[in-house]
């Protein structure tokens, strides 16, 4: 799959999650088997581009060959200097995000709000594009509600302006997360452009993956939720879409090793404080959830010590000193 000038290893993405997606998760994803990994949305405010989290979001990840930041906003000028500012701290692409649903996001008018207002969408659109000499990209939802489903405008808006690739979740904003994501939405997009295609919404396994880009042709598949507590899934996903098997699940002790090491990646990126610790406990019950350790996932989202986390996950996992 090509995104501009880059190709992908995988043709599976991993997708922008607010307080999911840090830097040490991103890094266990990619080295997991994805092919591209999207920072957490950043605002596109110039005014809060020197907090702690807006540098850490902007700033490029030693370790990944491609990295993207996903910019909010709703003001085609701020959009363009973020964008502008993006590719100065060295991204490689910039992504729009138009897909957010979250209330307090599209409160503001921002993310999948900017689908109700297509003469902003475009705007916007043309702004990013024309601000930077790297590829750009956008997330969208597929309309604001059933009866707007309007993707495939916006998506011939984003490869009118230059945009490199579209990514378009199957359901509205109004819809959230409830029900079934739609693929046809998707598939008809697929049809209509010449820049890549990606699926995103309800893609759990390799099976379903497979299923959504049989009925859409996409080029690729963008996937969230299926990720947090299992990021071999995206591994998984790519073996299987790549034309190979299904590597299946690690075993226990398989998964204790890339668990204690997104560990040492979170602190290592954090520092060993109580925030840390805090941030990487939802991530550690997801894991010890997976593997049925309900009771060990009770008791560890009580501990604030690092050590005491670590030893946890080590006793659960089988595991002597991280091993």
């Amino acid at each position: 799959m090509l995104i501009g000038s880059y190709t992908l290893v995988s043709p599976v993405i991993l997708a922008p999650m607010a307080g999911i997606t840090d830097a040490p998760f991103r890094r266990i994803c990619l080295e997991s088997g994805a092919g591209l990994v999207v920072s957490e949305m950043v605002s596109a405010r110039d005014d809060l581009r020197e907090t702690d989290l807006s540098r850490r979001r902007y700033e490029p990840d030693s370790w990944n060959p491609i990295p993207v930041v996903q910019l909010l906003g709703a003001d085609p000028r701020s959009m363009a200097e973020a964008a502008r500012y993006a590719q100065g701290c060295g991204a490689a692409i910039v992504d729009v995000n138009f897909g957010c649903p979250a209330r307090k996001v599209c409160g503001m008018a921002c993310g999948s709000a900017i689908m109700a207002n297509e003469p902003l969408a475009r705007e916007i659109l043309e702004a990013v594009a024309g601000a930077v000499s790297i590829p750009v990209t956008v997330k969208m939802r597929t309309g604001w509600d059933a009866g707007h489903r309007n993707a495939l405008e916006l998506a011939r808006m984003a490869e009118g302006a230059g945009f490199s690739a579209v990514t378009i979740h199957g359901r509205t904003r109004s819809d959230l997360f409830r029900g079934e994501a739609e693929y046809e939405t998707i598939a008809n997009a697929v049809k209509a452009l010449r820049i890549p295609v990606v699926a995103n919404g309800d893609i759990t396994d390799p099976d379903k993956a497979q299923r959504v880009l049989a009925a859409t042709a996409a080029a690729g598949v963008m996937i969230g939720r299926a990720a947090y507590g299992s990021p071999w899934m995206l591994g998984r996903v790519g073996a299987v879409l790549s034309g190979g098997a299904d590597p299946g699940e690690p075993d226990l002790r398989q998964a204790g090793r890339i668990v204690l090491r997104h560990l040492r990646y979170h602190l290592e990126y954090w520092g060993e404080t109580l925030a840390a610790v805090r941030t990487f406990r939802k991530h550690a019950i997801r894991y010890l959830e997976r593997f049925g350790g309900k009771e060990p996932a009770r008791a560890l989202a009580k501990e604030s010590d690092a050590g005491t986390v670590r030893r946890m996950l080590e006793e659960f996992f089988e595991l002597e000193d991280g091993q």
